[in-house]
């Protein structure tokens, strides 16, 4: 967009193109998810075949037929789409990782990537579908620590985008050294062990909440790294400087 485009146009155009389609698609989710409770053709669907097999109760049968596999067809092929982003800022993740790595072209980043997806997919899918849902079920909560950690450093200790030093982004002597943030996100998942409720491991203050639903992983996870990070990084601005 052009430099001098109004900020808070920006902001509700992309505020609004992220959350209506959103709330759509997780109030259709809701809709859907609750149909396992109400109807028992819906619930044996999803038992034996998972989310798959739910969405060809609701679209094919007794329904949309030949129009509904279709629209399966389409759904399935629109989770690629998920993915793209992921594969592709892989090449910027490696390049943060080690310098020399920029002079390897994000097309063989992504290439790779996509290679390596397809190939544990393909297995996991046919032997331990399970059991990858469940571990991408436990490692969601770093998303609360990082949230924490990034709401910290940029409302605290930066208090707008014009006191940050962009052009220090690749010098290494010149930006935060990080031990705060390694300290408060191991804390994070201090706090994420004793809240989670999942099906490998229920903290001991979400037995305390409710043995089964009591799942407060993600709040305690912010909390944990929230405090952790503001007790400790002045320490670490009066000692690094930085």
């Amino acid at each position: 967009m052009p430099k001098d485009i109004s900020r808070r146009k920006v902001f509700f155009v992309v505020f609004g193109g992220i959350n209506f389609p959103l709330m759509l698609a997780m109030i259709l989710g809701a809709a859907c998810a609750t149909g396992t409770s109400t109807s028992e053709r819906f619930r044996a669907n999803y038992n034996e075949t998972g989310i798959g097999g739910l969405f060809n109760a609701i679209l094919v049968e007794d329904s949309l037929h030949g129009f509904g596999q279709f629209c399966m067809v389409v759904l399935s092929l629109s989770t690629v789409s998920n993915n793209i982003p992921n594969l592709y800022t892989l090449g910027f993740s490696a390049q943060t990782l080690w310098s020399k790595f920029q002079n390897i072209p994000r097309i063989v980043w992504t290439t790779v990537a996509s290679g390596a997806a397809l190939g544990i997919a393909i297995p996991a899918y046919l032997y331990f579908d399970q059991v990858m849902e469940n571990f991408m079920n436990i490692i969601g909560y770093w998303l609360a620590i990082y949230t924490a950690i990034g709401i910290s450093e940029h409302l605290i200790y930066q208090g707008s985008f014009k006191s940050y030093d962009y052009d220090a982004y690749d010098d290494s002597s010149r930006l935060p050294v990080g031990v705060t943030a390694l300290f408060a996100f191991a804390c994070g998942i201090g706090g994420t062990v004793v809240g989670m409720s999942q099906t490998w491991w229920v903290g001991p203050i979400a037995k305390l909440v409710s043995p089964e639903f009591g799942d407060v992983g993600f709040e305690l996870a912010f909390g944990f790294s929230f405090v952790a990070y503001n007790l400790t990084r002045p320490f670490e601005k009066m000692y690094f400087k930085r």
